[in-house]
């Protein structure tokens, strides 16, 4: 098949639904309004000066490239056509009249649509001309079904489970941390103050801190780092290979997001994968990706109860340990990468079957 997905090319998710479908023989080109290069594939990078937090009336820019893409996508002449997140490329795509999939991230449906009536239309037309949708997880398809009666197709992130391994380091100190955005959804706020009370109530605990990931936060969660005398180690944006390091030898995985928008626990999954148990909070995206057997539920926004959790499996060796083995277990089952890419993969074929 020739597959053409409407993406940005700077995206590990991208880069891994690429990958796959590559290495299973498949054409594939994507349409980006990011320039970066992806192996094997053919990148169209379409430049209109917009940055993916700008505001939403700057974006406006994408669709005066509509009659571009249009044009291109023609000269493709791709058996799919998949735009990864609905309020860009989804839209895009529904101006662009072809038939197209389009899958769901989750900002796109948890926050879009309630902006107002205005963005809400905008969103309803974009899954009312999709053929096909597709959301990561299934407590956001519920959410896509107030907007639409179609059928909605839950697609996970899956994860290699063979770069995603339990293989530690050995170390004196006690672990923990994160690979997340630094973004005020994912509470990295609540990791720094939750540390602050440990190291005031349990000096003993020789705990260190590692946090990966860039963002519009990332200033700001230093600065309060500073002020609460929190020895944090900011390991900036990183590769795949190195998110699998990180979390294989975190001794506890903190993943504290305060907003539903958090619609797939892609972080959970991969900490889990190496054998790391998790401390989350009450969000249906994260609780649909973990299970009671390897995670430790809190409620949001709430350092106090993760401080505790955290001091609770420093104290507790054998459960941290039982906890790892559990949630390796349920991701082999549950969110193996080449299941998941293989489920995707007979939905394309099926889509390209009725077309002929």
């Amino acid at each position: 098949m020739k597959i053409c997905f409407l993406a940005p090319a700077n995206n590990h998710h991208t880069k891994k639904w690429c990958e796959y479908f590559i290495n299973k023989g498949h054409t594939v080109d994507v349409i980006s309004f990011i320039d970066d290069k992806i192996k094997n594939v053919n990148v169209h990078y379409i430049k209109c000066g917009v940055e993916p937090t700008d505001k939403d009336i700057k974006k406006i820019k994408y669709l005066l490239k509509v009659n571009e893409i249009k044009k291109l996508i023609k000269k493709i002449n791709p058996d799919i056509i998949n735009a990864h997140f609905a309020t860009s490329y989804g839209m895009v795509a529904a101006l662009c009249n072809v038939e197209y999939v389009v899958s769901i991230w989750g900002s796109d449906v948890y926050r879009f649509p309630n902006k107002s009536l205005i963005h809400k239309t905008y969103f309803k037309y974009i899954i009312k001309k999709a053929k096909y949708i597709f959301s990561t997880s299934n407590t956001m398809a519920e959410e896509i079904e107030k907007y639409t009666t179609k059928k909605i197709y839950v697609t996970p992130f899956g994860v290699k489970m063979d770069l995603f391994n339990p293989k530690k380091h050995k170390s004196k100190e006690f672990i923990v941390g994160t690979v997340k955005s630094l973004k005020e959804k994912y509470g990295i706020d609540y990791i720094i103050k939750a540390i602050e009370i440990i190291n005031n109530t349990r000096p003993d605990i020789n705990i260190k801190v590692r946090i990966a990931g860039t963002g519009e936060k990332e200033e700001e969660y230093k600065k309060l780092a500073k002020k609460l005398n929190v020895n944090v180690e900011w390991l900036g944006l990183i590769s795949q290979e190195q998110a699998s390091k990180e979390w294989a030898n975190m001794d506890v995985a903190l993943i504290p997001s305060v907003e539903p928008s958090e619609s797939f626990g892609v972080s959970a999954i991969e900490a889990q994968a190496c054998e790391t148990p998790v401390i989350i909070t009450n969000i249906p995206g994260l609780l649909e990706t973990t299970t009671d057997k390897s995670r430790i539920v809190i409620p949001i926004k709430n350092e106090n109860v993760l401080a505790q959790s955290i001091i609770e499996l420093y104290d507790n060796k054998d459960k941290r340990k039982e906890m790892g083995k559990n949630g390796r277990k349920y991701v082999l089952e549950k969110y193996e990468y080449n299941k998941f890419f293989k489920y995707i993969e007979d939905l394309f074929k099926k889509i390209y079957q009725k077309r002929m």
